[in-house]
């Protein structure tokens, strides 16, 4: 599919998304403080950018790996993006943080719509992700301070990707974590991962981690 037939296909089913059915399928079990599809009333906007262009092999979407260093979510991978600051509206936000991040031109992105809000409960966040097509091959360059590197994945490894579930404590709990394990290693699991999920839904393309082995799901309460 080219990028073209991709933006059409996009603005036909952008207005009608699986919602947090399709995020589901890469969701950390248990999800301790989420509560699927709920927004709570005390939480800080932000805005990710889900960008695309036209490689010579196919369509490409554009991902960071934080910094190291960073204090929050260091080395996790993540679309490019960040808070909104007052007087911005989400697309504004995800265009500026993807300029400041990676260098993506904003004079060169089409915005298609958002997919569904997530809240991230380890931040407070919650996320809006932004669709958006580039025109032309982008000249990225990672901002230092906040990327450790660009990982520039063809679409196309979605259609078969490598999937795995791992278990790990954090603060004292035990989680069973889904993720892709990218091209050169890398790690896409949690917010991020639920986010490209419900994208790929729109595909027809839904990732199954668990097969049999999903454990009991626990979701708290709103």
């Amino acid at each position: 599919m080219t990028l073209r037939e991709l933006e059409a296909l996009l603005l036909e089913r952008l207005g009608d998304l699986p919602g947090t059915e399709g995020q589901l399928p890469m969701s950390p079990v248990p999800r301790y403080d989420w509560v699927p599809g709920h927004i709570p009333d005390v939480h800080r906007l932000g805005a990710g950018l889900l960008p695309l262009y036209q490689g010579d092999d196919g369509v490409h979407l554009v991902l960071t790996e934080r910094n190291h260093r960073l204090p929050k979510h260091p080395g996790q991978i993540s679309l490019p993006g960040g808070a909104v600051e007052e007087g911005e509206t989400i697309e504004q936000a995800a265009l500026r943080e993807a300029h400041e991040e990676v260098a993506i031109d904003p004079g060169q992105v089409r915005v298609l719509g958002r997919l569904t809000p997530l809240h991230i409960p380890v931040s407070g966040f919650v996320l809006h992700p932004v669709v958006a097509v580039i025109d032309g091959v982008p000249e990225l360059r990672p901002e230092e301070n906040e990327v450790e590197r660009i990982l520039d994945i063809p679409l196309d490894y979605f259609s078969d990707p490598v999937l795995v579930v791992e278990k790990r404590k954090f603060r004292e709990r035990f989680y069973h974590v889904p993720y892709y394990l990218l091209p050169g290693e890398a790690k896409l699991w949690g917010a991020t991962a639920m986010v490209i999920t419900e994208f790929l839904a729109l595909l027809g393309i839904v990732p199954d981690p668990w097969g049999d082995t999903r454990p009991d799901v626990h979701f708290d309460s709103p």
